[in-house]
């Protein structure tokens, strides 16, 4: 170990206990922000809901991550229970949420608030009715009359300013200063129920992690009859499918991913350069084969021995026929010509003439010429192809 990488070592040590100290020393930051966020554990998050809701619903609910007006174009359903929890809703899917409830269905919409559109076919007005640090919600069922949850952090203080004729109220918003308001109510539309809960807020972490809040729940969902429900998540924030998800979503282990990250560039700037000579480039030795061929090949040229380079031609090409072809070169006869042609494809004519010259080739008493030994390589390199 030389001396530059213990000071990169030490330097490192020293980095990590410092941010050790001051990761023990933090305070840790609670978040406030109502996100309703389904895989936040923040105490206005919805993780508690998420996880217990199927019990909720006896295991007859399915989380949608998809619009409502794209998902019922691509499916039918028989009359079911629809679950919103403050989420943004496009009109195009209120008109589908709509067309299911005239149908049958019934609707549970549990949001701050509402597209006045919306408000007005339901039949409500919402608005802010209260500005109380604290305030209990209750419902207007005597059988209900002991489920109740008081909020007493950051309430909306949101309610019902109006309300039509044939809306029924069944649950108020019970304030020591002021008069009871309502914020849950029950409206019918076609041959089904919209059921509306202006305060999301008792879903939350917060509040149903204390005792005796989740009857209150319980007693809301009671509303909505035994039956398949679909929770549309679309406008909630969704699970992230980021691989980095779970170390990023803890603090410690997200600190400790960046000091990772932070020793790599420092290793990686630090041992940019080389730790070795250059090493000098050696020239592989030439392959001077082909030359020496091309030598002996003019050699044989400028001497004019044509019958001499015929018979070596033909020798070849016959012992690559043995080799490759498997056919006895033994006879040149009318048999080797047909098992010739028949291997190589080649015509008839083009096969004779290549025996012909071979047998020429090879009496050394025949009488060949420069054109000979041109048509013959011509013809026995185009056999071998």
């Amino acid at each position: 170990m030389n001396k530059t990488f213990k000071i990169y070592a030490v330097i490192f040590i020293i980095v990590m206990v410092i941010l050790a100290l001051f990761e023990v020393n933090k305070k840790e930051v609670i978040d406030w922000r109502k996100n309703f966020d389904v895989n936040q554990k923040s105490p206005f998050g919805l993780f508690v809901f998420n996880k217990e809701v199927k019990d909720l619903f006896k295991n007859k609910l399915s989380k949608i991550d998809v619009a409502p007006y794209k998902y019922y174009a691509e499916k039918s359903r028989k009359p079911h229970n629809i679950l919103i929890i403050e989420s943004e809703i496009d009109e195009e899917s209120w008109k589908k949420i709509f067309d299911e409830v005239s149908k049958g269905s019934d609707a549970m919409i549990i949001a701050t608030r509402l597209p006045k559109n919306i408000s007005d076919s339901i039949g409500f007005y919402g608005s802010k009715i209260s500005y109380e640090d604290q305030n209990v919600l209750k419902l207007t069922d005597k059988k209900y009359q002991n489920d109740f949850i008081k909020l007493d952090k950051f309430p909306s203080g949101r309610g019902f300013s109006y309300i039509k004729p044939k809306v029924q109220i069944l649950g108020k918003t019970v304030e020591e200063n002021n008069d009871d308001q309502a914020n849950f109510i029950k409206a019918s539309f076609g041959k089904g129920n919209i059921y509306v809960h202006c305060e999301p807020l008792f879903l939350t972490n917060y509040y149903l992690l204390k005792s005796g809040n989740v009857r209150y729940a319980q007693s809301v969902f009671s509303y909505l009859n035994d039956k398949e429900t679909l929770w549309f998540v679309e406008s909630n924030t969704r699970e992230s499918s980021f691989l980095l998800r779970f170390i990023l979503g803890n603090p410690p282990l997200k600190y400790a991913w960046w000091v990772f990250l932070g020793g790599m560039v420092l290793f990686i700037i630090f041992n940019a350069k080389r730790k070795q000579r250059i090493v000098p480039i050696i020239e592989p030795l030439k392959n001077t084969s082909a030359d020496f061929v091309k030598s002996i090949g003019n050699l044989y040229l400028q001497e004019g021995d044509f019958h001499d380079m015929m018979a070596k031609k033909a020798q070849y090409f016959l012992n690559k026929v043995r080799i490759d072809l498997l056919i006895d070169t033994q006879n040149l006869n009318n048999e080797f010509a047909k098992k010739l042609e028949l291997k190589t494809g080649k015509p008839a004519e083009m096969i004779t003439e290549a025996i012909d010259l071979i047998k020429r080739a090879q009496d050394p008493y025949a009488s060949v010429m420069k054109e000979d030994l041109t048509r013959i390589n011509k013809l026995l390199d185009d056999i071998l192809q």
